[in-house]
């Protein structure tokens, strides 16, 4: 009973940034552009819609550029365009897809930096299950959240998005 987790991390990361597309599509849709909205936040202390994209993007990003030994380079958060926000999640697509490492590299434990002075290390299945998958919900929650609080037309279908293949109708 071999399952490549591998994989499907990378099924799940690439089917959530299509929602994050999806959903900033949507709010296209609605207000006819979006550029004018990148710099919106649900409370003055939060990141912007754009720097919700950037942060979501920087959880997939960086598994993949840990699972390649490669130092994590973080997206800046200055987005202010949805075709630089289109952009970053086609590239961060990328990345993912070419992840290419054996399941035994979640075994390895990873140091996450929690702020100055602050970290916690992790074996890797709970790097991505304890802070990588929470982060990126957290934050594509917040950008559709933003989208919703400014009138976008949004549901509960649109972020669950990545369930439409599964959806089937009674006869």
């Amino acid at each position: 009973m071999s399952h490549n987790e591998i994989n499907e991390i990378k099924r799940l990361f690439i089917s959530r940034l299509d929602t994050l597309g999806h959903v900033l599509s949507q709010g296209e849709k609605h207000f006819g552009e979006l550029d004018s909205k990148m710099d919106e936040r649900l409370a003055p202390d939060m990141f912007t819609l754009g720097a919700q994209v950037a942060v979501a993007c920087n959880q997939a990003r960086g598994f993949a550029q840990w699972c390649a030994d490669e130092p994590i380079d973080n997206l800046s958060k200055e987005v202010h365009s949805l075709a630089t926000a289109r952009d970053i999640i086609a590239q961060t697509k990328e990345l993912v897809a070419a992840i290419s490492v054996d399941d035994a590299k979640l075994d390895n434990i990873k140091r996450i930096g929690l702020g100055p002075g602050r970290y916690c290390e992790l074996p890797a299945r709970q790097y991505l299950s304890e802070y990588l998958l929470p982060n990126l919900y957290f934050h594509i929650t917040t950008a559709y959240a933003i989208l919703r609080h400014l009138g976008a037309p949004l549901g509960k279908a649109d972020f669950m998005a990545f369930l439409a293949p599964h959806v089937r109708l009674e006869s």
